[in-house]
């Protein structure tokens, strides 16, 4: 168990996440808002907890057929583009203040995404980066 992970700013934004998922689909529950909205909220709450816990009991370094930081960035940005489409379609339609609620959260969720993309991108720049040879120049 890798118990520095939750501290650490990948493993606190994934739990940002999660808490942020949880509350727009708390509110898109209680407003009585289209399936839609509320299946991806939960879904956007299933997945992170998932590479959360990938990441946690160091499962990323045991099973090492796929590339799970690429696999991560894929679903942060699929995340991303989903919450744009439902989110905008809460905000404009808005039945009531709940669903408008729950549209909201579900751009800081976007946001979170995007954040959480660029991270993953930045360590495997940093970590993938290659050294030069010195008769290349």
């Amino acid at each position: 168990v890798d118990a520095g992970f939750p501290r650490s700013p990948r493993g606190a934004l994934k739990l940002g996440r999660m808490l942020v998922a949880f509350v727009a689909f708390v509110c898109f529950v209680a407003s009585k808002a289209h399936e839609a909205y509320t299946a991806l909220a939960i879904m956007e709450v299933i997945i992170p907890l998932l590479f959360f816990l990938l990441y946690l009991l160091k499962l990323d370094k045991k099973i090492t057929k796929l590339f799970w930081p690429l696999a991560d960035i894929f679903n942060s940005v699929i995340s991303a583009v989903f919450l744009l489409i439902v989110c905008l379609c809460a905000v404009i339609i808005k039945t009531n203040e709940v669903t408008l609620a729950g549209g909201v959260l579900g751009f800081v969720l976007l946001v979170l995404c995007v954040v959480d993309a660029v991270l993953l991108f930045q360590k495997i720049s940093i970590s993938g980066r290659r050294e030069r040879n010195g008769s290349a120049k």
